[in-house]
């Protein structure tokens, strides 16, 4: 009998070692404050870091596109400090697919570059792969973005092409978006690649 997978937008906690994801509240709203402050992330043009002023609203946005069915928010929590540390998604759901992007990612400076980013890519995609069924994960960045470009292709996806004059960035200019994705048969090396990750020790 073939097994039905869950429909990809019921809310999910997931947890590691380092971080939780758990489903994005308005109760979040002052973490998420404090945590974008961490960096000023809304200063860096090339992200959709929200402001502090405007976190209100993009709670209630992405909230408002998980009641469409188009994406499924979460609030990422540092395990180690037991406090909010940013926002992910998934997002441009194809409940078909299914099919799902991994984006609208933010995270606090602090725990950039740690085990938390790592951990955080691992639970979302073992859950795309492994319980969703996906046909395949998506991540999508600015063609500009070398630090979100080298990210992505560390965590072991390909680049299927860049749209270009995709969207117009928070600034006015226009961006191209460079398309990645990681289908089921690269899956268990990505995930051995990243359980690697976890596991070296750090200096």
């Amino acid at each position: 009998m073939t097994k039905t997978p869950p429909e990809p937008l019921a809310p999910v906690s997931l947890a590691g070692r380092y971080v939780e994801l758990v489903p994005l509240s308005e109760d979040h709203h002052d973490g998420l404050q404090n945590a974008v402050r961490d960096g000023e992330l809304w200063r860096l043009w090339y992200t959709s870091a929200p402001s502090p002023e405007e976190m209100t609203g993009e709670i209630r946005r992405r909230l408002a596109l998980q009641a469409l069915g188009t994406m499924l928010p979460f609030t990422v929590i540092d395990r180690s400090r037991n406090r909010v540390a940013g926002m992910t998604t998934y997002m441009n759901v194809d409940t078909v697919g299914p099919r799902v992007e991994i984006g609208s990612t933010w995270t606090a400076q602090s725990v950039q570059k740690t085990g938390l980013n790592t951990e955080a890519k691992l639970l979302l995609l073992t859950h795309a792969f492994d319980t969703l069924d996906c046909l395949a994960v998506e991540f999508r960045t600015h063609f500009l973005n070398q630090q979100s470009r080298r990210a992505i292709e560390r965590l072991g996806a390909r680049l299927d092409g860049v749209l270009r004059c995709h969207q117009r960035a928070k600034d006015g200019t226009l961006r191209d978006t460079c398309v990645y994705s990681i289908v089921p048969s690269e899956w268990p090396a990505v995930r051995s690649h990243l359980t690697w990750q976890l596991d070296r020790p750090r200096l």
